[in-house]
């Protein structure tokens, strides 16, 4: 927010023409390398489809897990803006692995048959998993010996790289990403992600992509100053490793109650849990959280980079009345 009121003064070119926009693609820079082409758009919906626009033609496909935001929470996006179709794939952890990859590297050069061009990936996972540097290498270098793409949905990539204790360089550019979502908004942005290509070649037409896809703003600079914050200082890294810690706090908590199973390793900021199913209404009266499955009555509870102790306290002490007015 402070960020934002001291670019509210005077006046400056418009559509990222401005020095808030070039400082904050200098930070990206340092974080990144200096290689890189960078874009901010408003959401992460954007982020994704548009950057998933930029390196595939409409009759590619883009292998993902079945759980991955892309194919999931985007109610059809990414696929009706490439019109590329999307190819799933089951996961237990949320991650992908060469070896399930393979099953959908087929048809290439046959014209009855979408073209695999994209593996997409999610870091961490939809289910709060982090892959280890080595994980993203070993799928980067199977895409890329079948002329293929790495896209990375990176909308809580601080906290992957809080929680693996590694700069963002080393878990992108370094393991082989071709194309990166960089999230803004889930470490503490009012609003704003970013558009990473560490192949500039990749990025070469995408200013009229983005400004098809109704991405360009105006008034870029506020969204701008914000990652120039976020970027500066540590900032970045506070947030996720808070959000990541209090998600431990609240494992640790309700771990001790038998009604609770986590189903996930608490890898970042998201508790997995399988709760009685009638728990699940009274609880959402006094908290808002995501259902995740169901058939499972598992649910998803995500901590922020504003979240307390105390706030996971109360939260787990109204679980425990709910179990206790239950017996």
């Amino acid at each position: 927010m402070e960020s934002i009121i001291r670019a509210n003064v005077n006046h400056v070119s418009s559509y990222g023409n401005d020095p808030y926009s070039e400082a904050a693609v200098s930070k990206f820079k340092e974080h990144f390398g200096d290689n890189i082409d960078v874009y901010f758009v408003f959401n992460g919906t954007a982020a994704n489809v548009l950057g998933l626009k930029a390196i595939t033609r409409s009759y590619n496909s883009i292998i993902c897990a079945e759980t991955s935001h892309i194919h999931v929470d985007e109610c059809g996006a990414p696929e009706y803006f490439t019109g590329c179709k999307t190819l799933t794939l089951p996961t237990e952890d949320g991650k992908l692995y060469v070896d399930l990859i393979k099953q959908h590297l087929t048809g290439f050069g046959d014209q009855h048959h979408s073209q695999p061009k994209v593996i997409s990936i999610a870091q961490p996972t939809e289910l709060g998993t982090v892959y280890k540097p080595e994980e993203i290498q070993a799928i980067a270098t199977f895409a890329h010996e079948h002329g293929m793409l790495l896209h990375m949905d990176g909308s809580r990539l601080s906290n992957a790289a809080a929680s693996l204790k590694l700069t963002f360089k080393e878990i992108t550019v370094d393991v082989g990403v071709d194309v990166l979502s960089f999230g803004g908004t889930k470490n503490g942005l009012m609003i704003g992600e970013a558009i990473v290509f560490f192949d500039k070649s990749l990025a070469t037409d995408f200013k009229y992509i983005r400004k098809q896809g109704m991405q360009l703003g105006s008034k870029m600079r506020f969204i701008a100053a914000q990652f120039e914050a976020l970027l500066s200082n540590d900032l970045w890294l506070r947030n996720a490793r808070n959000a990541n810690d209090m998600a431990k706090f609240l494992a640790g908590k309700i771990e001790n109650i038998p009604e609770i199973k986590i189903t996930q390793e608490v890898e970042a900021n998201a508790v997995f849990a399988i709760i009685p199913r009638e728990y699940i209404s009274t609880l959402q009266e006094v908290y808002s959280f995501y259902v995740w499955s169901e058939e499972k009555s598992e649910v998803r509870w995500m901590t922020a980079f504003d979240t307390t102790k105390e706030d996971i306290e109360n939260f787990v002490a109204e679980i425990e009345k709910i179990c206790f007015s239950k017996l």
